[in-house]
């Protein structure tokens, strides 16, 4: 019985933790899962996110001290924070995180937490735990079980047989060498294997083989631009080529672009929120999406932050301008700063967040 628990369920899916005896008032499908999250069950750092895993449903305690099991219909969409575990979160990173989790709860959305760690080469479980504690201590909580794109390659796999590609066998040096060439879009790949002979590719295909390496896989594009909106810069036109979708050499990881179009439909993610030195990969990721014949999210791209010399900030700029060079209660009140209100945790800037007040400049930490 629910009572046994101190709990109580109202209107199908919320209890309340409560002393003494508690009566149940509507019996539902959900009731044995609520009692045992009452009861204990599945808490996660931050002390106020609970998991449904039975029904794949996220539960909160929210501030009136009811555990709410959310249905599909409780949420309109969704937004996600998605960082890549190759070292601790600096000062423009949680800010980042911070803006994307305001953006979600101010439009009722679900606001999910993804690893991005498919590039096998520079991720580690260790990072990814130490930054999944660290917007935990910030006072972040998220919906739902963190997905790692790491045991998702099925899935990328499966996208790829839908979208017209070919093989690619040049290196680095070469595609670089190719892109400063006269008429070349610089950084675009400008097409060298797209049109080799059946012939060519055997050959070539057999030198990668010969050194211990396998080829990339690139989109065969079918446009050069494409046009997104974006919440603060508007109609985006963007150029668009011969994305990698597959990476190539020794170690043949899957593309970024195609990673996270995939998996933004997979959560059913409609808003993203980041960088704005992103905002150029916005019209690939759109233009791949029309391939998969997947939803384009809103695309909100805010400024980033940058060092005293005037540089975007990293990691390389040090463990200073990390969250544990830092105290928890001391970087939240910072991060607020910087975005011009006076809070002391997410609730209450929460309460205040209004995103048409965001300045488009970038914040230059000192």
């Amino acid at each position: 019985m629910l009572a046994k628990h101190g709990l109580w369920l109202a209107a199908g899916i919320f209890l309340r933790i409560r002393g003494g005896v508690g009566r149940l008032r509507k019996k539902t499908k959900l009731s044995k899962c609520a009692a045992a999250l009452g009861a204990g069950a599945g808490w996660c750092a931050t002390g106020r996110h609970r998991y449904c895993h039975r029904h794949g449903r996220p539960a909160r305690l929210d501030c009136r001290g009811i555990i709410r099991i959310y249905a599909m219909t409780d949420f309109v969409g969704a937004g996600r924070y998605a960082p890549s575990p190759s070292g601790d979160l600096h000062f423009g990173n949680l800010r980042t995180a911070v803006l994307a989790w305001l953006f979600a709860r101010t439009t009722g959305r679900a606001f999910y937490l993804r690893v991005e760690d498919i590039d096998t080469g520079r991720s580690s479980a260790e990072s990814a735990a130490r930054q999944i504690a660290d917007l935990a201590d910030l006072g972040l909580d998220w919906d739902g079980e963190v997905l790692y794109q790491s045991q998702r390659f099925e899935d990328y796999a499966a996208a790829l047989v839908k979208l017209p590609h070919y093989e690619c066998y040049c290196s680095r040096k070469e595609i670089a060498e190719a892109s400063q060439a006269p008429h070349s879009i610089p950084g675009h790949y400008p097409g060298t294997c797209r049109d080799l002979t059946e012939d060519e590719r055997m050959f070539k295909r057999a030198e990668l083989i010969g050194q211990g390496r396998v080829p990339a896989l690139r989109l065969r594009a079918e446009v050069t631009k494409w046009q997104i909106h974006d919440y603060y810069a508007g109609e985006v036109v963007g150029e668009v080529d011969d994305m990698v979708l597959r990476r190539g050499g020794s170690q043949p990881d899957w593309a970024y672009n195609l990673a996270v179009v995939v998996d933004d439909a997979y959560q059913g993610v409609d808003q993203v929120v980041r960088g704005d030195d992103l905002l150029s990969s916005a019209p690939r990721q759109a233009y791949l999406a029309h391939l998969l014949q997947l939803p384009v999210p809103e695309y909100v791209h805010v400024p980033l932050v940058m060092n005293a010399a005037g540089q975007r900030l990293s990691k390389r700029d040090g463990a200073e301008v990390t969250l544990r060079s830092m105290r928890p209660q001391e970087i939240f009140p910072r991060i607020a700063a910087s975005l011009s209100y006076g809070a002391e945790t997410p609730q209450e800037l929460l309460k205040q967040f209004q995103p048409e007040r965001l300045s488009r400049e970038p914040f230059v930490l000192k």
